[in-house]
């Protein structure tokens, strides 16, 4: 079920590949590990696309591709799954981040209103960047062990089921 699922979303690897900012990895993308739809590659790609998600900086997808393939695991799972945190999810993804930090490091909730200019981000990040950053190490890591061992008890009890329902 997990497999037949994910391939109904998967884009054409053609298409991928023809994409300009995954031109810099050239040949490297011909490796057909990244391609190819299993346990193993679906597992590590959900693992690498969800820590990139939840971290914030520019060309998230060049670095979760960077990341899949030396790791060797679903390419376009990794790419696709950068996308959670969208312009619509982001704000409060992150915000939740910010929460989470400041919990972690045992900060009290600072009041900000956003200002799109360099000088309310440089001043942001002296006040609530410590827990901003934290909180989005924190997300990463936990969606990505979540992600990797969620997606792996799922494929494992779909390949059962299937196991059970053809000894019947």
């Amino acid at each position: 079920m997990p497999k037949k699922t994910i391939q109904r979303f998967m884009p054409d690897h053609n298409k991928i590949k023809e994409q300009k900012s995954l031109k810099i990895f050239g040949s490297l993308l011909h490796d057909a590990n990244l391609w190819h739809l299993n346990r193993r590659s679906a597992r590590g790609a959900f693992a690498i696309g969800l820590f990139f998600a939840f971290i914030p900086v520019p060309f998230q997808m060049v670095l979760a591709a960077a990341l899949a393939i030396p790791c060797r695991v679903n390419l376009p799972i990794s790419v696709a799954l950068v996308w959670i945190t969208n312009p619509l999810t982001m704000p409060p993804i992150f915000y939740v981040a910010y929460l989470v930090g400041a919990a972690v490091l045992g900060q009290e909730q600072q009041p900000f209103h956003f200002e799109a200019n360099l000088q309310w981000l440089s001043e942001s990040m002296s006040t609530i960047g410590p827990a901003f950053i934290t909180g989005s190490l924190v997300c990463a890591f936990s969606a990505s062990i979540i992600g990797y061992f969620g997606i792996d008890l799922l494929w494992r009890r779909s390949v059962n089921k299937a196991w059970t329902a053809r000894g019947k």
